[in-house]
């Protein structure tokens, strides 16, 4: 039973991505990124676990829809910080292909999290 947003599968892998993504940056970026990239990618990564938790406590479930949209373009985002990583040296191609695997894992997780809130939404009432 879903009782807070920290028990939905697509939070705990995003949550997981988010802490995988802090700890590659804090050993493998270096020093003059940490207000450039680093900063970016630590921010567009925190940004999809925090866009769930928002979307989850508001009441409209357009709303938390919207959330989740949001989360999604966060995701790629983070995608596209990891392969600007990549481009400069900073993480090698098993580090990206492993991130992007979890990216793509979070991504179909808030698919199916998004079609699920479409279907329990309730229906407009008819004048």
């Amino acid at each position: 039973m879903i009782k807070n947003f920290t028990d939905l599968e697509v939070y705990k892998e995003c949550r997981q991505l988010r802490i995988n993504i802090s700890i590659l940056v804090k050993t493998k970026f270096p020093l003059d990124e940490k207000y450039k990239l680093a900063d970016q990618i630590l921010r567009s990564s925190r940004s999809i676990t925090a866009n769930i938790a928002e979307g989850f406590s508001r009441y409209y479930y357009k709303e938390n829809i919207q959330f989740c949209r949001i989360s999604r373009g966060s995701l790629n985002e983070t995608l596209e910080h990891l392969i600007t990583a990549f481009d400069e040296k900073y993480i090698n191609d098993e580090e990206l292909m492993n991130l992007k695997t979890k990216i793509d894992l979070g991504g179909k997780l808030l698919n199916g999290y998004i079609n699920h809130l479409k279907k329990t939404q309730k229906p407009k009432e008819e004048d």
